[in-house]
């Protein structure tokens, strides 16, 4: 696998193809990071399209010295901010299912899409930087300092988003047991 760096600097140099292999690599995250912050699928697929195109655009303000994930995140959920506050109406359609029951059968399916439903509600609540710091945390694995940098917040501000958004995700989930909502 080719590292970041050559792909940028060949990218930055003119070649589509090199931005072609970065988008290819960082596409799921970026998706996942901007359908976290706008609540649905459309919207975050249309934030991450235009979180490429503008990563594109700025390629030449990139630090080569810093890792490209962060960079390229921080432009993803300031795109999909900026796309939410653009929008005056919301669809709240359902995420992408990230909690997926362990045990067979239609009856779990069905609470597994409850919660999934209820899971989504609860996110689309939250304000946009609590919805990326949850999910830059949590669902990417980025630490603090990194989701801080994404963001452009303090450490601290990034902490407090979380600790916040998950507790407030695990009073929606409280009703379906224990298990869900410890950490």
């Amino acid at each position: 696998m080719e590292p970041d760096a050559a792909l940028i600097a060949r990218a930055a140099a003119g070649d589509r193809e090199s931005f072609g292999a970065l988008v290819i690599r960082y596409q799921e995250s970026v998706r996942r990071v901007a359908r976290a912050v706008t609540g649905n699928a459309e919207d975050g697929d249309d934030a991450a399209q235009d979180a490429f195109l503008s990563a594109l655009d700025r390629l030449e303000t990139y630090d080569p010295s810093r890792p490209f994930g962060p960079w390229l995140m921080r432009i993803a959920s300031n795109a999909a901010i900026d796309l939410v506050r653009r929008r005056t109406v919301r669809a709240a359609l359902p995420l992408e299912p990230y909690v997926a029951s362990s045990r067979p059968g239609p009856a779990d399916d069905t609470e597994a899409a409850e919660i999934r439903r209820e899971l989504a509600a609860a996110l689309a609540e939250l304000p946009e930087r609590q919805r990326a710091a949850v999910t830059l945390f949590d669902v990417e694995g980025y630490p603090h300092a990194e989701i801080a940098a994404i963001l452009g917040v303090p450490e601290g501000t990034v902490r407090s988003d979380v600790f916040h958004a998950r507790r407030t995700l695990r009073k929606v989930l409280r009703a379906y047991g224990p298990e869900l909502t410890e950490e």
